[in-house]
């Protein structure tokens, strides 16, 4: 299973981005999936969640009202909408996957990770 995440970028304060990651592998449909962020000098926080099916979300209480995670269509792309961007939300993004999680916000429940996208909010 490998993922790839992009559409990182640098944009101003209140401006908006879209990340995406893309999961290929087998049975892509099953897993869970996760964004994570990790800004310089700090530890990897969770951001948002989905279910496998789509139908469960959760998001940090950092990014709620802001920013949407979804499913597309065939289930192997995950996207996370990022609004009103705050210099705050600067980090590096990762995307990742897992099958059994019973806890979305710890990222030991992930089993694959992808490679990570900066985001850069300036002032």
């Amino acid at each position: 299973v490998q993922l790839q995440a992009s559409g990182g970028g640098l944009v101003q304060a209140g401006d908006s981005l879209r990340l995406s990651c893309t999961i290929s592998g087998r049975t892509v449909s099953t897993y869970a999936m996760g964004w994570f962020r990790q800004a310089p000098g700090k530890e990897r926080e969770f951001v948002a969640a989905i279910s496998w099916s789509g139908g469960t979300t959760e998001y940090a209480r950092s990014v709620e009202g802001r920013f949407t995670i979804s499913r597309g269509n065939a289930r192997n792309t995950v996207y996370l909408q990022m609004n009103s961007l705050k210099p705050d939300d600067t980090a590096v993004y990762f995307c990742a996957a897992g099958i059994s999680i019973r806890n979305y916000g710890v990222p030991s429940q992930y089993d694959y990770w992808g490679q990570g996208t900066l985001v850069t909010v300036s002032s």
